[in-house]
């Protein structure tokens, strides 16, 4: 496949990307346990306009890993539109959980973790470092933010 169009400049992708954490419905979550074995699923999630809020029960592998590893790489599913975020996970029982994200999940999909019969755990993933592309011809310039800063 020949790609025509010119690359999309820094605002342009960060404005995609936003835009993407809006819309989508899904996100695979990456994790490892303290031996390093992966783990990779795709879970519901909600964006608050300064992180990633999931639920996931705090027994399975990502629940674990997550509240002791408390790093993840975010990924949207489009290999064509790439978006990775790597980030920072803080952990949330459901008693501490910020009302606000919990209303912001049952406002996307009208689901309320707490209501669920097995106990589910929050988590909090504030972007450290975002990545975007579309294509060969996007690779550079693809690192958005670093160290949790977007460039001015």
């Amino acid at each position: 496949m020949t790609i025509t169009v010119p690359p999309r400049g820094p605002e342009e992708r960060r404005h995609d990307v936003l835009a993407r954490l809006e819309r989508e419905s899904d996100v695979w979550v990456a994790s490892a346990d303290a031996d390093g074995l992966p783990c990779l699923v795709p879970l519901w999630f909600v964006w608050d306009g300064r992180a990633v809020w999931l639920s996931t029960r705090p027994t399975n592998p990502t629940g674990r890993n997550l509240a002791d590893g408390r790093r993840t790489r975010l990924a949207f599913a489009d290999t064509r539109d790439v978006v990775l975020i790597d980030g920072e996970a803080t952990a949330f029982a459901a008693e501490d959980v910020p009302a606000a994200a919990v209303e912001a999940l049952r406002a996307k999909y009208g689901w309320d973790p707490r209501e669920e019969r097995a106990p589910y755990s929050f988590f909090r993933i504030r972007p450290l470092a975002v990545q975007a592309w579309h294509g060969q011809h996007e690779l550079p310039g693809r690192h958005l933010m670093r160290d949790g800063t977007w460039p001015a």
